[in-house]
């Protein structure tokens, strides 16, 4: 085999890999001069700027701002935006004061209703928002901004929704879905959304039944870089992450599709989520998909998008988008099945096909597999000992992670083409049997546990006809050979990266077992070369390569700054003061307060204060007792109502603060309301919340009143944690500014001074009978 065809089908692959990461976005973006009617990324980043100044979470001074800005560029386009105003608590206990801005553009139709929505709130306390989600609201009001020139009066109307308090719980969509007027007449919802600050924007679609009829009409709008399958669509029903979209589908039973971008995670809900690190080009993909599915859906049917009928989908290459009925899904695992079978008894009876070479065959595949997956399990646990730090990275992708998904993806290439070089005696016809055999297997599994994911069928074709050139041609051309490889890589390559991307790198284990599961899919290719060992050692110095490039930026710097927390905890039940940390490794910063030698905590509970991934302090020191005011307590009845007791409670703050939390020893709660806003029964009930009551994230210093129906024999105790996040401006600290290389602590209750105080409820002379 002449050495030339070797060699460029190996680039041939090598191309298609970066072919499959190039051609999913834009890498360009539209300038700020382009006409009128055009969709600009650069006019869309200005909009970003003004937004993402500072964190404007709900309850703080830049959150107003905010909302009026985005008021006065909404009447700027002509439009008459108004507020909608009013708590809500959501699914999660999380009560908020949600503002909505809103606004509709009429259409000549009879009122059904396309709506665009995103959220306008930032992540408390320290995240200036840019990403999640002023690129959403950027994206819809120059989107807006260059569909009104054409003075074309679309269909149907157009409903603009800037939500609010999404990032405590959904609460301003859910405030909208349930009590606007207006909601009734939405029928399909286009959300933007972000996960990270880069990267493609990802379509996922939202649906209580089939999603046949979006799928048909998302494909008919013709948007230019679709980034979308079934496979994500179905892990992304199972995992617990929800958008504003979500409360659309199962409060109002309203379809539609979110568009979110999830590279650069460790961007995510952090102070480092700026204007600056937003990828233009991601800005731009956004923009490509609004553009074509406003002009497409303010004009079509949007009532009849419900169905019955769910599709399989993917992107296909040159921008095609391809789907097929759940109902097509057997009829091609059994063709599938059934050209194996023919073509092992045809390449048994060719001769091609040696049953003990196919056996011996499966060893390197199975034992790669097994490798591959042990490392890619261990992989984050083994990086987290020799990097403590890392621990402290909550959502679990570093600043290097990129580094470390290409290694461990070398790491298992390597191990492939080693093992693979100790059988090369095997011909490949029979090594590739048992990978084939496997992905059949695996795809029946898929076809009755995960649907979605049924398109992974497609490659295993392309793998069935490498096969049968296989059996008919000892020495055939490697170059179609790795044509044939193209569905394969197309579809399996973005996966080793989105995965640890998108959920940590302790996701690793899926990166490494799709390496193997598609390295056995290349083996018409990879099974011809001789050099094997060579591409091995090439692999594993390459793996070490850039596992020194991820040592190399595994320190902390101003660009990647390490996430620590502080707190400070007044305890007026007995009179006690600490200092508290989420930090597993204290820096400096830190340790200033905690010591040199923290404890763990011992009178403070380590699910005291809500936090995402149930992240408890880990280290508490003594600190001197300040004085500050707690909150005023007001019983304002305790009375027995036969065999209820029924409780009214105000809480009012003494001192400016952004959250009140509320815990109960209660665990028989009949009902309770908070500011009128009744938590649901479904919230109460779930045993994961353990002995929290909710959170009240404080507009106005506003009070909190509690309306509690317990049994009458019990006798509650409430405990309160009253937190405001001003412990490095408060003239009674004394605490210095972060290092620059340092950041607040996402996703937890961070630089915030907290009282705790109880209230008991015995049965005292304040209990009417």
């Amino acid at each position: 085999m002449k050495r030339y065809t070797v060699t460029l089908s190996l680039l041939f692959i090598i191309g298609i890999v970066y072919w499959s990461f190039y051609d999913i976005m834009p890498h360009t973006y539209t300038k700020e001069n382009a006409p009128e009617n055009t969709f600009s990324a650069e006019r869309a980043l200005i909009l970003v700027r003004a937004m993402s100044r500072q964190p404007h979470y709900v309850g703080s001074p830049a959150h107003k701002e905010v909302r009026e800005y985005l008021l006065s560029e909404l009447k700027k386009l002509g439009l008459e935006p108004e507020v909608q105003e009013g708590y809500t608590a959501g699914n999660w206990g999380n009560l908020s004061k949600a503002r909505n801005i809103l606004a509709r553009i009429k259409g000549s139709g009879d009122g059904n209703a396309l709506m665009l929505l995103s959220h306008y709130d930032s992540s408390p306390h320290s995240s200036f928002g840019a990403s999640d989600a002023a690129s959403g609201v950027a994206t819809i009001l120059e989107g807006i901004r260059a569909f009104l020139p054409e003075n074309k009066t679309p269909e149907n109307d157009i409903i603009i929704l800037f939500s609010d308090a999404e990032e405590l719980g959904l609460n301003g969509a859910r405030l909208f879905v349930n009590q606007h007027p207006w909601a009734k007449d939405v029928k399909l919802v286009l959300n933007f959304e972000a996960r990270g600050s880069g990267g493609p924007g990802f379509m996922l679609v939202e649906t209580n039944g089939g999603n046949s009829g979006l799928i048909r009409e998302f494909t008919r709008a013709q948007p230019r870089y679709p980034v979308s399958n079934s496979f994500m669509y179905s892990v992304y029903k199972m995992l617990p992450n929800d958008t504003d979209l979500t409360v659309f589908r199962e409060d109002g039973n309203i379809d539609g599709f979110n568009f979110a971008f999830i590279d650069d995670h460790y961007d995510y809900h952090t102070a480092l989520d700026t204007e600056q690190r937003l990828d233009r080009n991601t800005l731009e993909h956004q923009g490509s998909y609004l553009m074509p599915l406003l002009h497409y859906f303010s004009n079509a049917d949007i009532t009849n998008l419900k169905s019955d009928e769910d599709y399989v989908f993917f992107d296909g290459p040159f921008t095609s988008f391809i789907s097929y009925p759940f109902s097509w899904i057997w009829p091609m695992m059994g063709i599938a099945a059934a050209l194996f079978i023919l073509l092992i008894f045809y390449g048994i009876r060719k001769k091609s096909i040696v049953p003990k070479e196919v056996f011996i065959g499966i060893i390197p595949f199975v034992v790669s597999l097994l490798l591959c997956g042990l490392i890619g399990y261990y992989s984050w646990p083994v990086l987290k000992k020799a990097y403590p730090d890392y621990a402290d990275i909550l959502h679990g992708f570093t600043y290097n992670g990129y580094y470390y998904i290409a290694a461990f993806t070398a790491l298992s290439i390597a191990i492939c083409f080693f093992l693979y070089h100790k059988f090369h005696h095997i011909r490949p016809v029979n090594l590739l049997i048992f990978p084939v055999f496997l992905w059949i297997v695996i795809c029946g599994l898929l076809g009755v546990y995960l649907k979605g994911a049924s398109f992974f069928i497609i490659p295993v074709y392309a793998a069935l006809l490498s096969l049968l050139i296989l059996i008919r041609q000892e020495r055939p051309n490697l170059l179609l050979q790795a044509i044939l490889t193209v569905p394969a890589i197309w579809i399996f390559a973005p996966f080793i990266q989105m995965f640890p991307i998108g959920l940590g790198l302790k996701m690793m284990i899926a990166s490494t077992l799709f390496t193997v599961l598609l390295f056995g899919l290349l083996l018409p290719v990879f099974g011809f070369y001789r050099q094997q060992h060579k591409l091995a050692l090439f692999a594993g110095v390459l793996t070490v390569a850039l596992l020194i490039a991820a040592h190399i930026q595994s320190g902390f710097t101003e660009n990647s700054p390490k996430p620590d927390s502080l707190l400070y905890v007044l305890n007026t039940d007995t009179g006690k003061a600490s200092w508290a940390t989420y930090d597993q490794v204290p820096d400096e910063w830190t340790s200033a307060y905690i010591g040199q030698d923290p404890q763990k905590p011992e009178d403070l509970s380590a699910t005291t204060i809500a936090s995402k991934y149930n992240t408890g302090f880990s280290y508490t020191a003594g600190a001197t007792v300040k004085h500050i005011p707690p909150p005023r307590v007001d019983i304002v009845h305790d009375t027995l109502r036969g065999t209820e007791r029924e409780l009214e409670v105000c809480i009012t703050p003494q001192r400016n603060v952004t959250r009140l939390e509320v815990f109960s020893d209660t665990e028989n709660i009949i009902s309770c309301k908070v500011n009128g806003v009744a938590l649901s029964q479904e919230y109460l009930r779930n045993p994961k919340r353990k002995d929290r009551l909710f959170s009240h994230y404080i507009t106005d210093n506003a009070y909190t009143e509690i309306l509690l129906r317990i049994p009458a024999d019990e006798n509650p105790e409430l405990t309160l944690f009253e937190a405001s996040n001003d412990l490095l401006e408060n003239p009674l600290f004394t605490v210095p500014p972060r290092p620059k290389d340092r950041i607040p602590m996402p996703f937890v209750l961070n630089d915030a001074i907290v009282v705790k105080k109880t209230v008991t409820f015995g049965e005292g002379e304040n209990v009417r009978r």
